[in-house]
């Protein structure tokens, strides 16, 4: 798969539930728009790249600046270690230390590790997200 340029919006329907899901783009100058489609949501899914090590600090910034944000207080938030098909890929309690879960108190907070290309951990993700949406509370 390639990058996200700019954002994509997809459905996902399983069972009665579907899904609205936004695929907005990591780079810096789109980083400033993630907030406005994070109001108003079931959960932030938060997605990094658990084997790109450099990355991390950065994601860790962004997650935190984005949690702070009074709007988005109390939304249950789905932190995802993606290529964990990849040798360098941090370990799960690795990747919780490094972007420091632990500090983030006033919500749920959910870390799964996943391998988009290898489809690992995609059906635990699908029944997170359907538990916690709207329509099943």
């Amino acid at each position: 798969m390639i990058p996200t340029v700019g954002f994509n919006m997809r459905k996902v329907t399983k069972g009665n539930v579907t899904i609205k899901l936004w695929d907005l783009g990591g780079q810096r100058r789109f980083r400033s728009m993630w907030e406005r489609y994070c109001r108003g949501v079931s959960a932030i899914l938060y997605v990094v790249d658990a084997a790109d090590r450099d990355s991390i600090p950065i994601s860790r910034t962004e997650l935190h600046d984005l949690v702070s944000k009074p709007t988005l207080t109390g939304i249950a938030l789905l932190v995802l270690g993606n290529k964990i098909d990849k040798s360098e890929a941090l370990s799960k309690e690795a990747l919780v230390d490094q972007l420091d879960l632990s500090s983030i108190t006033d919500r749920e907070v959910c870390c799964y590790m996943i391998s988009c290309k290898d489809s690992i951990n995609i059906d635990v993700v699908m029944d997170w997200l359907i538990k916690h949406s709207k329509t099943t509370k």
